[in-house]
């Protein structure tokens, strides 16, 4: 898949999209979005990546520890569980006013647009409610 693609924008107009580019890094990298909220931004969607990982059901071919050593000592599958909750203790501190558009752009990863109009809110209004929702979600992960 090609990275960069150019699209209309009408009236003869173009830009070039990165399609590699999560919502949150295109608001970061326009400065619409400060470093604390991007954190908190990742660090759901970490949880919410994580805790989507079905446990392995073939043989684990991974390097075995002798002396026990290594690793944070979860299994795949207890890390997928402690990530469910990291993720769901995390949706709750936003609220829910606010978790609806965390989720659709930091997790979904919908273009603040798509994720207005999902949500029947008028436009331009889902980057002021988005950047509320970082902030509760840094205040929640203790970000300085």
């Amino acid at each position: 898949m090609r990275e960069l693609v150019e699209r209309q924008v009408g009236l003869g107009r173009s830009v070039t999209v990165n399609l590699r580019e999560s919502p949150l890094g295109w608001l970061a990298a326009r400065g619409l979005v400060d470093p604390r909220q991007v954190e908190a931004g990742e660090r759901l969607r970490g949880d919410y990546e994580t805790a989507q990982i079905a446990p392995g059901t073939t043989m684990r071919w991974d390097v075995v520890r002798v002396d026990g050593g290594g690793g944070d000592g979860l299994d795949p599958g207890l890390a997928q569980i402690a990530a469910k909750r990291r993720f769901d203790a995390a949706i709750a501190a936003v609220g829910p006013g606010l978790s609806d558009i965390s989720w659709r752009v930091v997790c979904a990863g919908e273009a603040l647009p798509v994720a207005e109009k999902g949500l029947g809110w008028p436009t331009r209004s889902g980057r002021l409610v988005l950047t509320l929702a970082l902030d509760r979600l840094a205040d929640h992960y203790r970000l300085r």
